[in-house]
């Protein structure tokens, strides 16, 4: 589990193929020392585990899975990635809880930089719409950001100096693909309330009598 909470950027230093999946070699802005094999990692909000660490640069195996929800197939050696340790319990949450568990992929339409601060609209499929509500969260590339907007198929973004200076999301232009996580709460809740949504009978009543107002 994850908060969202970029730690910092880390470099891709290899990129190997494996059977259907890939091994990716991460330069890390941390000291790696308290970090172990199977140890969880989120890279661009993907959650990976380490198989090998050492001298500031830890490995991950990326699964075909991953490689298929994600943009980390499309990472070179070079590139930058938001990294993030795993949450330990008695920390503070900053962001929201982030399981790392890539929904889907998004694609960053629009950017306006106004002052210091900068203003993304991110193209979202359309079945994670659902899921996401103004002034709730959602992870950009494991970035803990508060969806400002809700358009058709779209949310907009503020992106503070700080996070646009920290993470990748402050290099992003349109036509780039972001990894998209989507509230976990708001899916527990969804998949509750399923069965009522399609027999139609869901009200008022129901939700008050359930806590949900």
């Amino acid at each position: 589990m994850f908060t969202g909470i970029v730690e910092g950027l880390g470099e891709i230093r290899a990129k190997k193929s494996l059977a259907q999946g890939c091994r990716l070699e991460i330069k890390a802005p941390f000291d790696l020392t308290d970090t172990h094999l199977g140890d969880s990692i989120a890279v661009n909000g993907a959650c990976l585990t380490v198989v090998e660490c050492g001298q500031g640069v830890f490995a991950v195996d990326v699964s075909p899975e991953t490689l298929r929800r994600t943009t980390l197939g499309k990472l070179a050696v070079g590139d930058k990635v938001n990294l993030e340790r795993a949450l330990q319990m008695g920390s503070r949450l900053g962001g929201h809880l982030v399981s790392g568990h890539v929904d889907a992929v998004g694609e960053i339409t629009l950017r306006e930089e106004k002052g210091s601060f900068l203003f993304l609209r991110v193209r979202l499929p359309k079945e994670l719409m659902p899921y996401v509500v103004e002034k709730g969260s959602i992870a950009v590339d494991g970035i803990s950001l508060t969806v400002n907007n809700v358009y058709e198929q779209e949310i907009g973004l503020a992106i503070i100096p700080h996070t646009a200076k920290v993470t990748t999301i402050g290099l992003r232009r349109p036509g780039d693909k972001v990894n998209i996580e989507t509230d976990l709460i708001g899916k527990y809740v969804a998949r509750l309330l399923r069965p009522y949504v399609a027999s139609s009978s869901l009200s008022l009543d129901f939700l008050r009598e359930h806590g949900f107002v």
